[in-house]
């Protein structure tokens, strides 16, 4: 009896100094990932069938490629997050103002992987292109619920107020599956796009799909074009697994600002130097049937409009009808939490170019070279606080 007392001590003293030795969670601000809350145990259900959907490795045997990018959603988004140069993907061509001469050529996206037996895709002669990191997932469905009428309000493609920002939508064709969204507007038979980085997609439906199929060769009834073959092909994936990565998309939380209470003279620069005319704080969420999204508050720093970045940011590169130099604004929440998905330090920029936050703002030219140049004149105790305070997005 008194050596099984000895070892039960024994063994709960060794259990307890683990414990004590384990490292602590992280803070709930300090992760991009996870579900927003308020969702139904069966909304809650589905997030995590399509966390599964988004994290599943394709591979020969389910259809990967024959030409592809990655075998996985998440191998471009690591926990959530932005991508890194290391999985960057490029995309080529003209966009649709001058006709994409290219499609016949593996346009619009460069499959420079392959599977055994086949070569990957290099660029056509002549093709113009743009290198891009994967962006950030996190807080898409409150952008996705967004009405359009907000983003429009922001438009001024003549600067007739004369602050030298000239935003405007990106108004797209769209596929026959794309259900148009509640609150949208038509021009010319077109709808505004707003995800990627030229706001080529209309909804998070329309960018799954193109992702599926442009990033892992994998067919859908959605996309049902082999990107190697230009073949109609049988879905690769199924529509329920579509659908739930889509939802998964919808749902994940808004990054959490860290440290509101101690960046307030930044974020009064950032506000005072012009970066807000843009780079929009505060939107609001129309009608959605999701709950958890329904008419909502939340901070994106994103007008989601295109703007002319000037020839810095000029790749040659044109998608549907934007220019060659105009860029939809990113969304600067979580920008702080960046590093932690891109191993460690900064890849900014819609290629990674920026090694750091500064070396971003020095990179806007054209209707971004106004508070660039506001920047510059600042002390360098003031650049230190407007740093702070995107950091703390």
């Amino acid at each position: 009896m008194k050596r099984s007392l000895i070892l039960i001590s024994a063994a709960f003293l060794s259990f307890y100094g683990c414990e004590k030795t384990l490292p602590s969670a992280p803070a709930e601000h300090d992760l991009l990932d996870g579900p927003i809350s308020g969702l139904t145990p069966a909304e809650n259900a589905q997030f995590l069938a399509g966390d599964e959907g988004f994290s599943e490795v394709f591979t020969i045997e389910r259809g990967l490629g024959p030409v592809f990018v990655a075998s996985n959603c998440a191998s471009c988004h690591p926990g959530d997050g932005k991508g890194t140069p290391f999985v960057q993907f490029t995309r080529f061509g003209q966009g649709d103002t001058n006709g994409n001469q290219f499609l016949s050529q593996g346009g619009p996206q460069l499959q420079h992987k392959a599977i055994p037996g086949y070569q990957p895709e290099t660029l056509p002669p002549g093709a113009p292109s743009a290198n891009f990191i994967a962006p950030s997932v996190t807080g898409l469905g409150f952008l996705d619920a967004v009405d359009d009428s907000t983003f429009l309000a922001f438009e001024d493609p003549n600067d007739l107020d004369g602050d030298g920002i000239s935003g405007r939508a990106h108004f797209i064709d769209l596929p026959e599956y794309v259900r148009v969204r509640e609150g949208s507007v038509q021009r010319n038979g077109r709808y505004m796009g707003r995800f990627g980085k030229k706001a080529g997609a209309h909804d998070l439906l329309h960018q799954t799909a193109m992702a599926y199929n442009q990033d892992m060769g994998i067919t859908s009834i959605f996309e049902s074009i082999d990107p190697y073959s230009g073949l109609e092909e049988d879905p690769e994936v199924s529509t329920q697994t579509v659908n739930q990565v889509v939802f998964y998309l919808k749902t994940l939380k808004t990054p959490i600002q860290r440290n509101s209470n101690e960046v307030e003279i930044g974020k009064n620069i950032f506000n005072n130097i012009g970066c807000g005319s843009c780079h929009i704080p505060n939107l609001r969420t129309g009608s959605s049937p999701i709950a958890a999204l329904n008419f909502k508050d939340f901070q994106p720093y994103t007008d989601l409009l295109l703007h002319d970045m000037g020839p810095e940011l000029d790749d040659g590169y044109t998608e549907g009808y934007a220019l060659s130099s105009e860029w939809r604004t990113p969304p600067l929440w979580g920008l702080g939490l960046s590093k932690d998905a891109q191993g460690g330090r900064y890849f900014l920029m819609h290629d990674g170019r920026a090694a750091s936050i500064e070396e971003a703002i020095l990179l806007h030219g054209g209707e971004g070279a106004t508070s660039r140049s506001n920047y510059l004149g600042l002390s360098e105790n003031n650049k230190e606080d407007l740093i702070k305070f995107l950091e703390s997005l």
